[in-house]
């Protein structure tokens, strides 16, 4: 009965020894998560503007135009890694570039965006998180690609690099 026992409590370990070694050799990129949303309208909101006293409502934000949609809040560092490109890209003709300024203080992202530089046609306010929810935002930076009909198009996770730099603008150029 030991010996059986035995057997089968080391088949158990080796089998899951096997799953461990399969998820560690195969490839997996965490900002490959897959969206709900892609190929899907935006959803639709209304909050505060960061920038202005009007208020943000995304439908006229976000509209006849291919839009960035950034995920953005001067607590994260990445962010303010991210930021030089989100310069860049807002630098490309006809592109709208919006931030959603995400659980932060207000203040404080008007003196991040001062000394930065500011990127951002508008900028939405998240206060509580709502918006990244209503988005699927899974941790900031968040960035979303969306083609003139309000259909978004490319969602990436985390940072934008020189790579991701690359593959968006060049999206971007092949949606016009």
């Amino acid at each position: 009965m030991k010996k059986e026992l035995s057997f089968f409590l080391y088949a158990v370990f080796f089998f899951i020894l096997l799953i461990f070694f399969y998820l560690l050799i195969t490839e997996r990129d965490p900002n490959k998560i897959p969206s709900n949303l892609l190929n899907k309208q935006i959803p639709v909101f209304k909050t505060d503007s960061l920038l202005s006293d009007k208020p943000f409502i995304s439908s006229n934000e976000i509209t006849n135009k291919i839009t960035l949609v950034n995920f953005f809040a001067t607590w994260c560092i990445p962010c303010r890694e991210e930021h030089k490109y989100i310069k860049l890209l807002s630098k490309i003709k006809n592109l709208n570039v919006i931030g959603i300024n995400y659980k932060d203080n207000s203040n404080k992202a008007l003196d991040w965006l001062k000394k930065l530089g500011n990127p951002y046609g508008n900028i939405a306010v998240d206060k509580k998180g709502r918006i990244a929810i209503d988005w699927g935002v899974y941790g900031i930076p968040e960035t979303f690609i969306i083609n003139s009909n309000g259909i978004i198009k490319y969602k990436h996770i985390g940072p934008i690099n020189k790579k991701v730099y690359k593959e968006i603008s060049l999206l971007i150029s092949n949606l016009k």
